[in-house]
């Protein structure tokens, strides 16, 4: 049975953030809504300019009289009130569906997500969303309407698939694909060789994009805590492993360390905020401290 579009919209979690502003560090095409008139155009009030039609455009704003004269569609562009567009880019990959506790990486990921479409949506800003493992599964274009946050939760609810990460072609593949400078804030564990995942992040960077990096992982993967014989189950095409983890607790946290170092010093060189998540935590305290951070910068 699918799962229902509301199933990420926590209400506790949507009270610890609702008070909150989400602003930019730096200036990406403007500032929030209502703050200053923008150099660059949407659809407002105050027309200023046509721009040839593309299939997928809103026909809404074809201006039919051009269409009389010759024959062609364009739109009619405004001067634009609404300056912030964020992406959501969210792991989907089959890693994520791992969790030791109550809620899987993924459920954790979409419900803080769900929390920042809705805050910004509050705020008249614009919101995208991509879901993606080896590949990207699907893409909804930013928008900035109330109903747009019920297509998101649909998205979401449809859950994580079988597929591998590859995070590093993935992070390159859809920066080819967002045009416009924003915000991009990915959820993932980040399960694939830090050069590979800091190399798409850079291309990010390249293009003027301010971006945050949720590393969400289980509470398990980050304390080891297990004692007795287990059966490791591989995911992602990985082997199962049945061992003694006492064993190999100490090799294992040391090399999750250096992992964890070599992407929080990637990260750091880019100016990327790389944010850590652990799943036992509260989303919404979680997300509502890092947002609070945020604002004192």
């Amino acid at each position: 049975m699918p799962e229902s579009p509301l199933k990420y919209l926590d209400p506790q979690v949507m009270a610890r953030v609702r008070s909150l502003e989400l602003k930019a560090r730096s200036v990406v095409e403007g500032f929030l809504s209502g703050m200053h008139r923008s150099p660059y155009h949407g659809f407002a009030v105050e027309f200023a300019q046509h721009r040839e039609y593309v299939p997928g455009d809103d026909i809404k704003h074809i201006d039919w009289k051009v269409y009389g004269r010759n024959e062609r569609l364009y739109l009619k562009q405004y001067e634009q009130d609404t300056n912030l567009i964020c992406w959501l880019l969210i792991d989907a990959s089959e890693s994520m569906k791992y969790g030791s506790g109550e809620s899987t990486k993924f459920d954790f990921a979409c419900v803080t997500a769900a929390a920042l479409a809705y805050l910004i949506l509050q705020q008249s800003d614009s919101v995208g969303l991509a879901t993606f493992d080896s590949q990207v599964q699907q893409l909804l274009k930013p928008s900035a309407q109330p109903g747009h946050l019920k297509d998101m939760l649909a998205v979401l609810a449809s859950g994580a698939g079988q597929g591998s990460t590859r995070l590093g072609s993935i992070l390159l593949e859809l920066a080819g694909r967002i045009r416009r400078r924003g915000l991009v804030m990915l959820f993932s564990d980040l399960f694939d060789e830090p050069a590979e995942v800091l190399a798409g992040l850079k291309r990010l960077r390249y293009d003027r994009h301010e971006v945050v990096v949720f590393h969400v992982l289980d509470a398990a993967e980050l304390d080891f805590p297990f004692q007795d014989p287990t059966l490791f189950r591989g995911m992602e095409q990985l082997p199962h492993l049945l061992t003694d983890p006492r064993s190999l607790r100490e090799s294992y946290l040391a090399e999750l360390q250096r992992w964890r170092e070599e992407l929080t010093r990637g990260c750091r060189s880019l100016n990327v905020d790389l944010v850590p998540f652990r799943t036992d935590a509260d989303p919404g305290t979680a997300l509502a401290a890092y947002l609070a951070r945020r604002l004192k910068r």
